[in-house]
């Protein structure tokens, strides 16, 4: 009998869409967090590990722990919050969920370009509370425009990039985009144009949309530098991760103006530090930030549907593993072929069942 440890799941009754994927014959331990020494034992004893919020991490004094596991699962996209090397130095391959949740963070990505550009929510705000807002007098909200002919700059052309690229070319936007990962022509097809440096996307567009993975190269990709090389009167989407933007660095850009908005579902701190001046300013709705600064909850990827395609999805991903060697989306295959040919392998790792090599995208 297979046994899977489920930490902090996006569910609070019986893991039934889990149990619709591997039968009856799976245990299926649940756990909010791995502190407790029950906890713990249940981390000893799991074959598989599906870690469900980027909230609770897996560092190594925890992987430490895995003495059965042969694979670990993300149940999302971001996997930052992992210690993929230690999980390779166990000979553990780490898979994230990449397939869930696309269409849902392409749509919030444009719902909050469309609230900026057209103002829905600052209407709504001031219509609350001021009876005379029913007047052309009191219309302008920065950064209230037509959309129409500007330039959709794309960071990160991936599933969700791709996604959101052709929403934004539904509203005539003009699409550019930064992917120095993708393959030269793979833009092509789509009709899509790319900046082969991301200065050159800042400064010819208008709206600036984040759609990379949290990695080396992209933490603080947005910082003091780049906000100041966006177009002035530049717009900043981010429906990806908060570690991918400076707080401090958007900041500056709305208090200066060279921002005209902002729309961010993640932040560097989560939940939101309202303490940091920014945020302290829009909780305190200074009138300098009207129209201009839209936070939701992390929450770019719900829907009922897109939870549901998450369980199912990340629990095939650990039975396939543990029944079949199979590998769907392995995100620590370098990593693995690392450590295996150093012979540093030190765990009872799943490098003995199957090889990175049978990992599939």
């Amino acid at each position: 009998m297979e046994r899977i440890l489920i930490i902090d799941p996006q569910f609070e009754t019986d893991p039934d869409v889990e149990r619709e994927v591997t039968g009856a014959h799976t245990r299926l331990d649940v756990v909010r967090q791995v502190k407790l020494p029950e906890e713990l034992e249940m981390l000893h004893r799991a074959q598989a590990v599906i870690n469900c919020r980027s909230r609770h991490h897996l560092p190594e004094e925890l992987i430490a722990e895995m003495t059965n596991a042969r694979i670990v699962v993300q149940a999302g996209v971001g996997y930052d919050h992992i210690d993929l090397e230690a999980c390779a130095r166990r000979g553990i391959p780490v898979c994230n969920t990449p397939d869930y949740g696309t269409l849902e963070v392409a749509d919030h990505a444009m719902a909050l370009t469309l609230d900026l550009m057209r103002g829905t929510t600052a209407y709504n705000n001031r219509l609350l509370v001021r009876d005379d807002s029913w007047n052309t007098k009191s219309l302008p909200v920065a950064p209230v425009r037509r959309l129409s002919g500007k330039v959709f700059g794309i960071i990160g052309l991936g599933r969700i990039g791709m996604a959101a690229s052709m929403r934004a070319r539904a509203f005539g936007l003009d699409v550019v985009f930064h992917d120095p990962n993708l393959p030269a022509g793979a833009e092509l097809g789509a009709g899509l144009r790319r900046a082969e440096r991301l200065e050159e996307l800042l400064e010819q567009s208008d709206i600036v949309s984040l759609h990379c993975p949290l990695n080396a190269s992209t933490r603080s990709i947005i910082d003091v530098g780049t906000v100041e090389r966006m177009k002035p009167g530049g717009i900043l989407i981010n429906t990806s991760r908060g570690g991918t933007m400076n707080l401090d660095a958007v900041e500056a850009g709305l208090r200066s103006g060279h921002l005209s908005g902002a729309g961010l579902d993640v932040l560097p701190e989560e939940p939101l530090n309202r303490s940091h001046p920014l945020l302290a300013a829009w909780s305190a709705g200074e009138p300098w930030l009207e129209g201009r600064l839209i936070v939701t909850p992390h929450a770019a990827f719900f829907t009922p549907e897109s939870l549901r395609d998450m369980r199912r999805l990340s629990i095939l991903a650990a039975i396939q593993f543990l029944r079949e060697g199979r590998l769907r989306s392995c995100v620590n295959s370098e990593e693995l072929r690392k450590h295996a040919a150093h012979g540093d392998n030190k765990g009872e790792g799943s490098t003995r069942h199957a090889s990175p090599a049978k990992a599939t995208a």
